[in-house]
């Protein structure tokens, strides 16, 4: 039954008319027909084979379908289509960012503009709010402290360098003046006396500078960072308060009361983030306090000791001040190279 039904499908001709449409409804029925016979009763597909010349052909280039049964069920893959997909996923990404940001700005201006002309609440934390003040007072006045020691670090190298170079002068002198060299001798060795410990002096005057430096413009600024985001997390949490606010002031319909929900939840985010950094800023204040005292109290009593002893011409005591800071000459930092470092 089935060969001869194959055997007719194989040997049937259709005649296709010039607009490529077949000549006769009969046989395009009939031949539908023994097609799905074929479909229904033939063999197995899987045990068949392909002939690539067409019925009556060779069996040349036969190929097994069990070969292409794996690339003919997968689909074919396509990198553009991929690509295009990534692509439109980040600019979907990147709009969905823009967008947030917008409202985001725009929630904290409408907060800021309302808080600066009084129409607008705003939540204070006094005690936390006044050591901020006192901190940002306190870098003003060390900052000032900083000016006025790097401006005597300059002002002593200078008169350091001009006794080194009159102490040279007087030296030259001795020995060109014979009747006034025991004169010029005296004022020569004092002078490189004078130089020697002033070369002395502008050691612990410029590790004074440097840790007062260190603790302005990094210990204090490390703080006052998180001070600035503490200060943005807290207009971002009284905007999106004053924003569920007024939400829940107007009608309760199933949009506004979408708009409730959606608002809570942007208002439980930013208060957590509120609360998380006013924790960092309080902790940080409370560090900064213990490490500004001991700093203070280590340089305040250098600067004391090692000037004290300089302009008392105690030389010995001068140089223990700086042994028990440990602190070497050679090391010491200073806006322009001391000349005995150019030696």
């Amino acid at each position: 039954m089935s060969e001869g039904i194959m055997s007719k499908a194989a040997t049937m001709e259709i005649p296709i008319s010039s607009n490529g449409v077949s000549g006769t409804l009969n046989e395009d029925e009939s031949l539908e027909q023994d097609l799905q016979q074929v479909m229904v009763s033939g063999p197995n597909l899987n045990e068949t084979s392909i002939v690539s010349g067409g019925y009556g052909g060779s069996t040349e280039g036969i190929i097994p379908t069990g070969s292409l049964k794996g690339s003919m069920s997968q689909p074919s893959s396509h990198p553009s289509l991929t690509s295009e997909e990534l692509s439109r996923g980040i600019a979907v990404e990147k709009l969905d960012m823009m967008k947030k940001w917008g409202i985001n700005t725009y929630k904290c201006t409408k907060q800021l503009i309302s808080e600066r002309f009084g129409r607008g609440s705003r939540t204070v934390d006094l005690e936390l709010e006044t050591q901020i003040e006192l901190l940002r007072d306190t870098k003003r006045k060390y900052e000032g402290v900083l000016q006025l020691a790097r401006a005597l670090t300059s002002h002593f190298y200078s008169l350091v360098q001009t006794q080194r170079a009159l102490g040279d002068a007087f030296s030259d002198l001795s020995q060109k003046s014979p009747e006034l060299q025991e004169e010029f001798g005296y004022n020569a060795e004092t002078q490189k006396l004078l130089c020697k410990n002033g070369e002395t002096l502008l050691g612990a005057i410029n590790f004074f500078v440097s840790s007062i430096n260190t603790l302005i413009n990094k210990t204090m600024e490390d703080t006052l960072m998180t001070v600035k985001q503490y200060e943005t997390a807290r207009l971002e949490f009284d905007a999106y308060r004053a924003d569920l606010e007024e939400l829940s002031l107007g009608p309760r319909d199933a949009a506004t009361l979408c708009r409730i929900e959606f608002a809570q939840q942007n208002f439980q985010i930013h208060r957590n983030k509120y609360e998380k950094l006013r924790g960092d800023v309080t902790i940080k204040l409370r560090f900064l306090q213990e490490n500004k005292v001991k700093v203070m109290h280590k340089q305040l009593l250098l600067f004391h000791n090692a000037i004290s002893s300089y302009f008392a011409g105690n030389q010995q005591q001068l140089e223990a001040s700086l042994q028990q800071f440990n602190i070497k000459l050679s090391s010491a930092a200073s806006d322009k190279p001391s000349w005995l470092e150019e030696q």
